[in-house]
């Protein structure tokens, strides 16, 4: 097998599988869910504020209720 023969097969084989998918997910949001941090968490500032993006994105995109 040439060294081209072998670069097309990989990058066939690599570009299939990120074609993978799971059946039981049904829309983009199955995968995803709000983050509710508990009282007991010590967060940062910046922890909360990616907290924060995440759950509005989630708002937005899904329809997440507060």
């Amino acid at each position: 097998m040439t060294f081209r023969t072998a670069a097309i097969l990989l990058s066939i084989a690599v570009s299939a599988a990120g074609c993978a998918t799971d059946p039981r997910l049904k829309n983009d949001c199955d995968w995803a869910q709000p983050i509710r941090p508990s009282r007991q968490d010590v967060l940062t500032r910046q922890t909360k504020e990616q907290i924060l993006a995440h759950n509005e994105t989630g708002q937005k995109i899904c329809g997440w209720r507060r």
